[in-house]
């Protein structure tokens, strides 16, 4: 991943949902110079992360996803160096290839943006990224000894 976009994982259930969190800091690469507001793609990138997230922890690692689509994103608001991002992620329909993601972003209890209809294919997570590497990363996202 270039941008890594979720920086704590609070809770999550397997094929259900997770609930996630990113400080936004005005020392990341992607602020535009002349206006510092979050382009509105990354803002549903933090939700497509958190379903990886989501996807990958509940398959023990052996799956990941890769976005196919997305039927509608909904933009509210502008994220500003300094918000905290909240991110929901629900699992509406899954099989063995692929899964149905809606997602919502919010700051500060206001909702930023609404996503929903998020396909994503399931990979084989050990063919992309090192297992190990990505279980760590989890266990850090989790605050846990276990990911």
């Amino acid at each position: 991943m270039r941008f890594h976009l979720i920086d704590r994982i609070e809770e999550w259930e397997p094929e259900k949902f997770i609930v996630a969190h990113k400080l936004t800091s005005r020392a990341e690469d992607y602020w535009p110079a002349e206006k510092p507001v979050m382009p509105p793609g990354l803002v549903l990138e933090t939700v497509c992360q958190a379903a990886t997230w989501l996807l990958m922890l509940g398959s023990d690692f052996r799956k990941r996803a890769a976005l196919l689509s997305v039927d509608a994103a909904v933009y509210t608001a502008d994220v500003v160096p300094g918000d905290v991002l909240d991110v929901e992620a629900s699992i509406t329909s899954i099989t063995g290839e692929a899964a149905v993601i809606d997602g919502t972003v919010l700051v500060g209890g206001a909702t930023v943006l609404t996503a929903s209809g998020i396909m994503c294919a399931l990979l084989d997570a050990g063919t992309l990224e090192d297992p190990e590497e990505t279980r760590r990363m989890a266990r850090e996202l989790c605050g846990t000894e276990e990911g």
